[in-house]
């Protein structure tokens, strides 16, 4: 068994409403020092996988076709396998 860690992020260059709104807000609370915000995705998948190989394979897969848009956001994978 396998766990993963994806991380989605924007690419470099993509607007981020989201962080945006956030990082105007922390200037609100007086966080003045806050320069950028991205806002992203965290996500766990545990799965049966014959080896780590073929579970790296899936998780890329999985995360071009559905868990992220490779358009406009970049993705990592960690990868551990679990007892």
């Amino acid at each position: 068994m396998f766990k993963a860690i994806i991380y989605v992020t924007l690419k470099e260059g993509v607007l981020d409403p989201q962080g945006e709104a956030v990082k105007k807000s922390l200037h609100v609370l007086n966080y003045e020092g806050v320069d950028e915000v991205r806002i992203g995705k965290f996500i766990e998948v545990w799965l049966k996988s014959q080896d780590e190989e073929t579970a790296r394979r899936e998780l890329e897969d999985m995360s071009d076709k559905l868990l992220a848009n490779p358009v406009i956001e970049d993705y990592r994978v960690e990868l551990m396998e679990v007892v």
